[in-house]
């Protein structure tokens, strides 16, 4: 790996994320980076990196086809890391997750397609484990917040206690920022797999989905689906939609780790809307939201109208001074052994869909391809968390806007 002829290969950098990457990249890093920029058309690419100036200049091209295997072997081979931003993933992101397996080349996406990625593992995770291959999932807001909060959150327990938290409620408080069409794009994707395949549907609705065979069990897992009072934050909560996708990486988390969580560890998710009527009433149009959106995204005519009526395309997305004004808030509650809390506030200074998230993928990048050796973290499919712990907290604090704040009573 150390012979590769780039650090990072951005792959799908004329898109909407992959053009805030490459922008983040040469700006921060500039000429101290071998990195290159790659797609299908040369054209798009060269409009891409001449808009960055002059620390972008000289950054290769390099040309490549998302079904064409033989393409896609060659860019991997030539780089220690793939950081993709081309989705829906398992339309677009199968062959390049299998040439990296295969020429043991670090991988970074930002998919939250829980039924995909249990392919992914099932299809390459032998091959990358012998070829020394660290593949990466879910390097955005979707779960860099949730994974590496719970880990931090379960260091600080053990220096405390001893032992890790019990269980771990994370509230998203507050957001700025307007959806994501490659996430929406994604998730319309997923509601049409699931029902036309029973297989997809009970994957989706498994809290251990991702987690390695022989670790596809434990306790019965809190989930807000519905309006649900917090006695702790003294507020009422709603569905968090992104729950669906973070729960299963941090469970995933905890057995790759040997269950440093704890074998009865309980984790959810939930999106604080306030207290009294007005809050009561915020958390339930959000779950009857969502359950219309999932009716609506089952059938081809009503998902076809919602996209054409007021869902955003792929590639389509806020404006620089939107991505300046946007913010998430989150906070995290641990229940100790004792019977004492913990809380953390995760906070991140842009939009958490494109300008939070295509800082946090560069960055997860970037550690997997400088600061992570791989008799540290050898082949296999991982989280963040467990492929990059304590020095990707250290870049996305340092680097990426992120805080990880632990709250004193």
């Amino acid at each position: 790996m150390t012979n590769r002829e780039f650090e990072i290969i951005v792959w799908g950098a004329s898109g909407f994320t992959g053009r805030l990457v490459c922008a983040y990249l040469a700006k921060r890093y500039g000429q101290q980076l071998n990195w290159a920029m790659a797609g299908r058309n040369r054209d798009k690419l060269v409009t891409v990196r001449d808009a960055l100036g002059a620390d972008a200049a000289e950054v290769p091209l390099v040309i490549a086809d998302s079904h064409d295997r033989d393409s896609l072997d060659e860019l991997a081979g030539r780089t220690r890391v793939v950081l993709t931003t081309v989705g829906p993933y398992s339309l677009y992101g199968s062959e390049l997750v299998g040439a990296c397996a295969a020429q043991g080349t670090g991988y970074c996406d930002l998919s939250g397609e829980v039924p995909w990625m249990r392919r992914m593992l099932e299809q390459h995770a032998a091959a990358a484990e012998a070829c020394g291959a660290r593949i990466v999932h879910c390097c955005g807001f979707d779960s860099i917040p949730s994974d590496m909060g719970v880990f931090k959150m379960n260091e600080v327990a053990r220096e405390r206690t001893g032992e890790p938290c019990q269980a771990i409620r994370y509230r998203l408080k507050a957001a700025k920022g307007g959806p994501s069409g490659g996430t929406v794009a994604s998730m319309l994707n997923i509601v049409s797999e699931a029902r036309k395949d029973k297989e997809t549907a009970r994957i989706l609705k498994d809290p251990y989905a991702l987690c390695p065979p022989d670790h596809r069990g434990g306790p019965r897992q809190p989930y807000v689906s519905t309006a649900a009072y917090d006695s702790d934050l003294k507020a009422w909560t709603g569905p968090f939609v992104m729950g669906l996708i973070n729960t299963r990486v941090v469970h995933k988390s905890n057995a790759l780790s040997s269950y440093a969580y704890g074998q009865d560890f309980r984790y959810d998710e939930a999106v604080v809307t306030g207290a009294g009527l007005g809050g009561r009433l915020k958390a339930m149009s959000i779950a009857a939201g969502l359950a219309s959106f999932a009716v609506g995204a089952s059938f081809a005519p009503t998902r076809a109208l919602m996209q054409k009526l007021f869902l955003p395309d792929p590639g389509e997305g806020p404006s620089p001074e939107q991505q300046a004004a946007g913010f998430f808030n989150i906070v995290l509650i641990g229940d100790l052994a004792d019977g004492s809390q913990l809380r953390m506030k995760v906070t991140g200074d842009r939009d958490p869909g494109y300008g939070s998230t295509s800082k946090m993928i560069s960055e997860a990048a970037l550690c997997l391809a400088r600061d992570v050796p791989e008799e540290t973290t050898g082949g296999g499919i991982w989280t963040p968390a467990t492929a990059m712990g304590e020095a990707l907290l250290a870049r996305l604090e340092e680097n990426a806007g992120l805080t990880f704040e632990l709250l004193e009573d």
